[in-house]
């Protein structure tokens, strides 16, 4: 359960905001105007907090509903700038194009691979293939998990493959254009997990508990219950 305590506002105008901000190509100051036009007059230094403050939380939350992964993966990283600096979301899905998981890290090498790819196992297990591009440094993450753990994945490397996970980055990308940069890593970091959240209960990969014929803001919303 979401603890809502000490703030000024409900927790539903709390959640719409949270919501819009993660879902649509939308900025603070956006939501502030929309929500001005409604008779709520919230800043968008606020919007911010509640966004940094809950999206931990809904995504804690829906770790615990999330519908198992394929063993069949593709990996790969796409550019992210913070504060005037490309940074790098790494991400896998499987074949069925379901999110798997996601990082953001500051260096695009072996070693922060390896730190996605152990992340993603942890969470998920190990997969039985991971199809990814060229990377080099993606290759040798991979080879040297097998390696250190006595694993198998089978390490297949088709960029043509890899376009199911293309389309996921755009999907990401379309929501962060709007945002106009990010401030810092750790509002990017947060503020993209909360984007890949709204784009897997898009994707219909939480198990629903609340509602029988629920959309995904209904979804969204009953993560705080």
């Amino acid at each position: 359960m979401i603890n809502f305590k000490g703030s000024h506002f409900e927790a539903g105008i709390i959640l719409v905001c949270v919501r819009w901000y993660l879902a649509y190509p939308l900025s603070y100051r956006h939501i502030e105007e929309i929500m001005q036009e409604r008779g709520i007059e919230v800043d968008h230094s606020t919007l911010n907090r509640w966004v940094l403050k809950y999206t931990p939380q809904l995504e804690q939350a829906f770790r615990n509903k999330k519908k198992p992964v394929g063993i069949s993966w593709r990996l790969d990283e796409t550019y992210v700038k913070v504060k005037g600096k490309w940074k790098y979301l790494y991400r896998a899905v499987d074949k069925e194009g379901q999110t798997i998981d996601f990082l953001l890290t500051a260096q695009r090498d072996k070693k922060a691979a390896k730190r996605f790819l152990k992340k993603a196992i942890r969470r998920h297990g190990p997969p039985k293939k991971i199809t990814i591009d060229k990377s080099g440094a993606n290759t040798a993450a991979i080879e040297d998990y097998n390696a250190e753990n006595g694993s198998d994945i089978e390490l297949r490397q088709n960029k043509y493959l890899n376009n199911l996970i293309e389309q996921g980055h755009r999907a990401i990308k379309r929501i962060i254009k709007m945002m106009l940069g990010f401030k810092s890593f750790y509002s990017a970091a947060i503020t993209l997990a909360g984007i890949e959240l709204m784009h897997m209960i898009k994707k219909g990969q939480m198990i629903p508990s609340v509602y029988p014929q629920h959309t995904a803001a209904q979804l969204f919303y009953s993560l705080a219950a």
